[in-house]
């Protein structure tokens, strides 16, 4: 019986969501981040990458980082395709990258070590200005999100 009512709700909602554009809204109920997305644009996406205190004298350094609508990377980054691809599959999943950890999130006390980077830039042609650390669990799991657009520290 409750699994009917489950049954029931789920596909009634899904009803009543995939109806909300047909009954004549004008606007989204949701935002389409991929709109401009460097899939859909002619502009390239550049940033610049200074990391420092990795621990790895060869990942320290200031690196930039173009990544093109057609897939080409290109720049002083060590990784340029395998960042560039990253930032694809980022992109691809609607999620912002250089987001901060929301405050008031709860996080793990834990420390990843001294290592910091500062992105800046233009991304899916958005400013980017972007500091991370590895100073808990949340800012880690945030780095590691972004390897190797960062340096792996691990």
């Amino acid at each position: 019986m409750l699994r009917r009512i489950i049954l029931t709700a789920t596909t009634s909602a899904a009803a009543l969501i995939a109806a909300v554009p047909v009954a004549g809204a004008t606007t989204l109920p949701f935002p389409l981040p991929l709109l401009s997305s460097p899939l859909l644009s002619s502009e390239a996406d550049r940033l610049t990458v200074i990391v420092s205190e990795t621990g790895y004298t060869r990942a320290d350094g200031r690196y930039e980082l173009e990544c093109s609508s057609s897939g080409g990377a290109g720049g002083t980054h060590p990784a340029a395709e395998r960042a560039c691809s990253r930032l694809d599959e980022i992109a691809r999943e609607g999620s912002n990258p250089f987001a901060a950890v929301p405050q008031g999130q709860m996080c793990t006390q834990q420390s990843g070590g001294p290592a910091t980077a500062r992105v800046t830039g233009t991304w899916q042609g958005r400013p980017v200005d972007a500091v991370f650390s590895r100073t808990d669990g949340c800012e880690i799991s945030r780095w590691r999100t972004m390897e190797p657009v960062l340096p792996s520290t691990r």
